[in-house]
């Protein structure tokens, strides 16, 4: 698959809640995922990054999510995720908007990069 196709498929399962398999399907083994804040600043591997999504899915109530894109640019892509959420461990309500900038070699993505205001 080349970028494109990685991006639409990436996008595709987001829209459907499947982000697991997405990061099972789609990532390379030693994918790094980079972050603007701790507690998961810099995951190495794509255990490291299901460990995180994980982690993500059980720190927070989702009350609404939307995924735009995918714009590729060569070997590399962007998507914007919006979510409405809860974070259980504050309780407090938030609206995070966020755009995620993935690079592509060999067929998978071998680096995922957040941007959010924080």
């Amino acid at each position: 698959m080349d970028t494109k196709d990685i991006a639409n498929q990436l996008v595709a399962l987001c829209r459907e809640g499947r982000n697991i398999e997405a990061i099972e399907t789609l990532y390379a083994d030693d994918v790094i995922s980079l972050e603007v804040m701790e507690p998961m600043r810099e995951v190495h591997g794509r255990e490291g990054v299901l460990g995180k999504a994980h982690w993500w899915q059980g720190a927070h109530e989702v009350h609404g999510a939307s995924v735009d894109g995918p714009w590729p640019n060569g070997d590399q892509f962007i998507v914007r995720f919006q979510f409405d959420i809860t974070q259980k461990e504050t309780g407090k309500r938030v609206q995070m908007d966020e755009v995620g900038l993935y690079t592509v070699r060999d067929g998978k993505i071998t680096e995922e990069k957040f941007f959010y205001a924080t």
